[in-house]
């Protein structure tokens, strides 16, 4: 598969072509691609508030974090939750959630006049989507709603450590 065969089909959240991704041992640079690339979209879509140095910020604390929310995504997912047939590894769920990015692409509209706030909030609701079929189809599970719960779960530690670095 193409990468555009890739976020056309992430986009769909159509769940073989997370399997796709998550066997291709080398679509690890195509998922930092979409993390960089959503992330600068996202950065247009919010109106550059920071400038250059402010895109160059958000796009690292991008990758930052889709590195950790796969660390995160790994313990919680692979080791705390695992289910009967959970089997995956670091790279299948970069691959995986490096490409459930792919919403944010449409985060650029956010900007417009009018409808951007629901643009934006779609957006959001997409990459959940996304985000947890993704995680469904990296760790294997069957039930949709723990998969659910672990990227909640991951949001929650997230949103914590954001509320504790800004007090």
């Amino acid at each position: 598969m193409t990468v555009t065969e890739r976020v056309t089909g992430v986009l769909a959240l159509r769940p073989n072509v997370f399997e796709d991704i998550e066997t291709d041992t080398h679509a690890n640079a195509q998922a930092f691609a979409v993390v960089v690339l959503a992330s600068i979209a996202a950065g247009f879509g919010g109106g550059l508030s920071g400038g250059a140095v402010g895109m160059i910020r958000e796009t690292i604390g991008a990758v930052v974090g889709w590195v950790m929310w796969a660390g995160v995504t790994y313990v919680l997912g692979a080791r705390l939750m695992p289910e009967r047939d959970t089997r995956t590894d670091m790279g299948e769920l970069l691959r995986v959630i490096g490409y459930s990015y792919a919403p944010s692409f449409f985060a650029l509209f956010a900007a417009l006049p009018f409808v951007g706030y629901g643009i934006r909030v779609a957006v959001d609701f997409w990459l959940l989507a996304a985000t947890v079929l993704a995680v469904r189809q990296a760790l294997d599970y069957k039930s949709t709603f723990r998969a659910f719960a672990v990227v909640l779960i991951g949001w929650l530690f997230f949103l914590t450590i954001s509320w504790a670095l800004r007090a």
